[in-house]
């Protein structure tokens, strides 16, 4: 039994403190939600279960929540999971899993994140110290191991022996396709008024030269920004397909892998290897790619270390021309994968994301 992607949608992704600022993290995903239903022609009634990622939220079960603001029945109980940026690819792993042993026909994956509305955190201390403010929480349990996401992409960079302008050169690249690609009319919900990505700008070799150094060679150029998004896939059984007439997009399979916790822009090429070899694809055999480009360090050193053929890459520019809302940014991956899929009428394809941690998710697609 395969499962298959029937619908997939997703709001625009907006810069943290834009058009979404407003928004609870259930009213910026439901609206995606009851879009891809109905892109695929299903009840409420029909849904077994709702799995989202989030990264950013402060506990509680995002998921439970957003299935009730898109009015999904109350017997749909939601199942958040946090690997944090890898979630959203991870979703749809578990819907794959669910459907195809046979414990739910209909299952909605994706994730959801509103950088704009996170919560504060706090690091309590035994001693009484007043309680500490943090961004980034703990990877892994060296602090040598445990650079501060730049950091660690400076390290991959000079690992790689990745060049500031070669990262210059593909964020510029990023940008350049974004703004020359318009997104299929059944990609993006419009939500707030807002219907495209509307971060993508004219950058030059001249600009990016001026761009503030993060850390080493990474710069506010060549790095994703933080940003809020939903994003929602509709993955259903072979019978569910046979009896809505739906040919579907096949999810072949994937995996997630760990590596080194320093250095987690090398983790998808791991995952990358294990979908592979899981699915019997080959590397030439992929033609079309979605790899997240949180840092063009990272995602330089996974089409050069994976042999993904640079052209058949984020066609339509990637998380650098429109931001990274972490949780979300997988299942915007697969979302992006299924269109352009769809729009070539066949192929097979493969998205990739890379987590915190020296984690990764790789998942392929055939239409």
């Amino acid at each position: 039994m395969t499962a298959s992607i029937i619908a997939a949608c997703r709001s625009a992704v907006v810069p943290r403190g834009g058009a979404f600022a407003a928004l609870s993290i259930d009213a910026l995903a439901a609206p995606v939600l009851k879009a891809a239903l109905a892109q695929a022609g299903l009840a409420s009634a029909q849904v077994n279960e709702v799995i989202v990622s989030n990264a950013l939220g402060g506990g509680g079960n995002v998921a439970r929540l957003i299935a009730l603001a898109a009015g999904l029945p109350e017997h749909v109980a939601g199942l958040s999971i946090d690997r944090q940026c890898a979630g959203g690819l991870d979703a749809l792993l578990l819907a794959k899993l669910m459907v195809e042993s046979g414990t739910a026909d209909v299952v909605v994956a994706g994730g959801a994140e509103s950088y704009s509305r996170r919560p504060l955190r706090l690091r309590t201390h035994p001693d009484g110290r007043p309680p500490e403010p943090y961004d980034q929480p703990p990877f892994a349990p060296w602090p040598d191991r445990d650079p501060d996401m730049a950091h660690a992409a400076d390290l991959l960079a000079a690992h790689c022996d990745i060049t500031r302008e070669a990262q210059d050169a593909w964020a510029i690249e990023s940008h350049r396709k974004a703004r020359d690609t318009t997104p299929a009319e059944a990609e993006i919900v419009a939500i707030s008024g807002v219907a495209r990505d509307p971060f993508a700008r004219r950058l030059t070799p001249a600009l990016t030269a001026r761009a503030k150094p993060l850390h080493g060679t990474i710069t506010a150029a060549n790095t994703s920004v933080a940003a809020d998004g939903a994003a929602f896939c509709v993955v259903v059984s072979e019978r569910m397909c046979r009896t809505l007439k739906a040919p579907g997009i096949a999810i072949l399979g994937g995996g997630t892998r760990g590596d080194r916790p320093e250095l987690p822009g090398l983790a998808p090429l791991v995952a990358i290897r294990t979908a592979l070899d899981s699915t019997g694809v080959c590397v030439d055999e992929i033609d079309c790619a979605e790899v997240m480009e949180a840092f063009a360090a990272q995602a330089i050193a996974c089409v050069t270390g994976a042999g993904l053929d640079p052209s058949r890459v984020n066609t339509g520019g990637g998380s650098l021309a429109r931001g990274h809302p972490i949780g979300a940014s997988g299942a915007v991956n697969a979302v992006r994968l299924y269109h352009t899929l769809y729009a070539r009428g066949g192929g097979t394809g493969i998205a990739t994301i890379a987590a915190a941690g020296g984690i990764a998710t790789a998942v392929v697609l055939r239409a």
